[in-house]
């Protein structure tokens, strides 16, 4: 699937587990959609990547991102909360995809406008089924806005 523009749907995977990284991968393989998937280690990194800085300096604003929780150096509520507070990335849909099933992290997490909340499975076969239903559902079902 292709974005409106023409161009490959790009997503931003913010996670510092470098196992959960190979599963998302996997999965999006799987799928056949025609995306480019960008990975950052941490919250640090997932704001320079976002706001083009550093390393970063020609990477492209993703239609898609895909946020842990419990990251180094700057955790994922940090992270969202800077991606919903600011202007210019506020539009681009974000999925926190986390270990954590607390209601409390639910809760913060929708405060502060995530897209949706999900808990990552232990079982391979349903980390990939999840993996698949959010690319078939925000790739091919939702509209996303058209990116600058």
């Amino acid at each position: 699937m292709e974005h409106k523009s023409g161009k490959e749907i790009e997503i931003l995977l913010v996670e510092d587990s470098a196992g959960d990284v190979r599963l998302t991968i996997e999965a999006l393989k799987e799928a056949k959609v025609h995306n480019k998937l960008n990975v950052v280690p941490d919250g640090v990194e997932a704001m320079d990547y976002l706001n083009r800085k550093n390393a970063y300096k020609d990477a492209s604003y993703p239609d898609l991102i895909l946020l842990d929780l419990n990251l180094p150096r700057k955790d994922g509520r940090e992270v969202l909360a800077e991606i919903k507070g600011d202007p210019k990335l506020k539009h681009i849909p974000v999925v926190v995809l986390t270990t954590s099933r607390s209601e409390e992290d639910v809760l913060k997490a929708y405060d502060l406008h995530a897209n949706c909340y999900i808990t990552k499975p232990v079982d391979f076969r349903q980390f990939m089924s999840i993996v698949k239903s959010i690319e078939n559902f925000w790739l091919s079902v939702v509209k996303l806005p058209v990116r600058k």
